[in-house]
């Protein structure tokens, strides 16, 4: 037999040739065994060694086989160890009662070393077995606590990104949030498969055993349905399943963090226009689904073929993001209207284009279906620390400091385009190439 630990088996006879036979075969098989001569010596020492296993005398001066196993089941401390009744009694009644008591088998006098082997080892098997199985079953909980944890700590950080718009900190926080998100959540992918494989395994060890001995015993049958053991069986693998797909996910955030910071790229660099947006829209995704105080905000995608574009592709998220909270903001405020005001409250939207001018520059329109802008409004919108907001929601750098990356950073544009009831529009050219 093959343990991962040493199994303890606590032999209980008051005949010293049976206890050296039995330690003989025992000991010489690995296993770490003691003895002692007497039901109350076995009720003394059982709760400070907990053996692993207990082969019990029937026949004894004193206490007897029967009420040993009687008092030890009846303690909380000892009453999960698996006994095996040691008797000459053959009679039927005999091994109906120590079963009824809480014995697990029977092994019968003269002692055979196939017997005592074959029935210890059944036994410890078992009883291991189930306990690995509890152990991989607190370790896949434990794991769960863990990612759930992560993801918590992720919507709280992408809460603080949303609410701070000063640009030159965001890009640090996001960068630096996504490499210490990275490292556990590697841990915890880079182990389902082997937490799978090893659940696989301890599964097959106890469809052989229920295969082998498809009647079980009262106690066995008792301990099963205690922990629904067929329920636990059918559900580990969904759970192993949600987990890996949770933690894909948690993955896929964390590219688009990094992806939306990419404070790796300091200087100008050609990359994917597409793929910023993707990933800021990504990390904004809580704030356009259904919530109970709003509609869900519909993205309408209309993306061009566009080239790799040289930019400083962090700051460039950054004004992506800017612009999308806007319009979010702009949504939201709109559900607040009474009803006779809210503008196509039943299809609220966010367009996206993107689009060739020429050969030389490229066109980003974000546009939304909201209440628009007013006229005196819009003409300050770019000035720094002008807001609409009420106080601590907005410091008015947000649009500003955009303005400044687009326009001083890149070389190129941001209009804004609105009519008062139909919603806002915000273009951003920037040319393909820097000079």
């Amino acid at each position: 037999m093959s343990n991962s630990k040493t199994n303890s088996i606590l032999i209980v006879d008051d005949n010293n040739n049976n206890i050296r036979v039995l330690f003989e075969i025992l000991h010489n098989s690995g296993f770490q065994v003691s003895v002692v001569k007497s039901g109350e010596m076995a009720l003394e020492k059982v709760p400070s060694i907990q053996p692993d296993l207990i082969l019990l005398d029937v026949m004894m001066p004193g206490i007897d086989g029967f009420e040993t196993c009687s008092r030890l089941k009846a303690n909380k401390n000892t009453k999960d160890i698996p006994i095996i009744f040691m008797t000459a009694l053959t009679e039927l009644e005999n091994k109906i009662k120590g079963l009824q008591l809480g014995a697990v088998d029977y092994i019968t006098k003269p002692i055979h070393v196939e017997e005592v082997l074959a029935r210890v080892n059944v036994h410890l098997s078992l009883i291991n077995t189930q306990n690995n199985l509890l152990e991989e079953i607190s370790e896949r909980r434990q794991a769960e606590a863990k990612l759930q944890q992560t993801l918590t700590e992720l919507k709280q950080t992408q809460t603080q990104l949303i609410q701070s718009e000063k640009m030159s900190s965001l890009g640090q926080m996001v960068a630096g949030i996504a490499h210490e998100i990275n490292n556990p959540i590697n841990f915890i992918y880079g182990n389902i498969n082997y937490v799978n494989e090893y659940t696989n395994n301890l599964l097959t060890i106890i469809n052989i055993y229920q295969r082998i001995y498809p009647e079980y015993h009262p106690e066995l049958a008792a301990i099963a349905e205690a922990i629904d053991l067929e329920f636990i069986v059918d559900d580990l693998q969904r759970l192993l399943l949600s987990m890996k797909i949770g933690a894909e996910r948690i993955s896929n955030i964390v590219l688009s963090l990094r992806n939306f910071s990419r404070m790796d790229e300091a200087e100008f660099k050609a990359v994917d226009i597409h793929q910023g947006i993707e990933s800021t829209l990504m990390i904004l995704q809580y704030r356009l689904n259904d919530k109970p105080e709003h509609l869900a905000i519909e993205v309408i995608r209309d993306y061009g073929k566009l080239p790799l574009v040289e930019c400083y592709a962090g700051q460039l998220n950054q004004v992506f993001m800017n612009i999308l909270l806007n319009a979010i903001d702009a949504l939201e405020a709109n559900n607040n209207q009474p009803e006779s005001q809210q503008i196509k409250a039943n299809s609220q939207q966010i367009k996206i284009r993107t689009f060739l001018d020429n050969s030389q520059q490229i066109t980003i329109a974000i546009a939304d279906n909201g209440l628009g802008i007013p006229e005196e409004v819009k003409n300050r919108i770019f000035d720094p620390f002008f807001t609409t907001k009420a106080v601590g929601q907005g410091t008015g750098l947000g649009l500003a400091i955009s303005y400044q990356i687009i326009t001083q950073k890149h070389g190129g544009t941001l209009e804004c385009n609105s009519t008062p009831g139909e919603g806002s529009e915000f273009i951003i050219k920037i040319p393909v190439q820097q000079s």
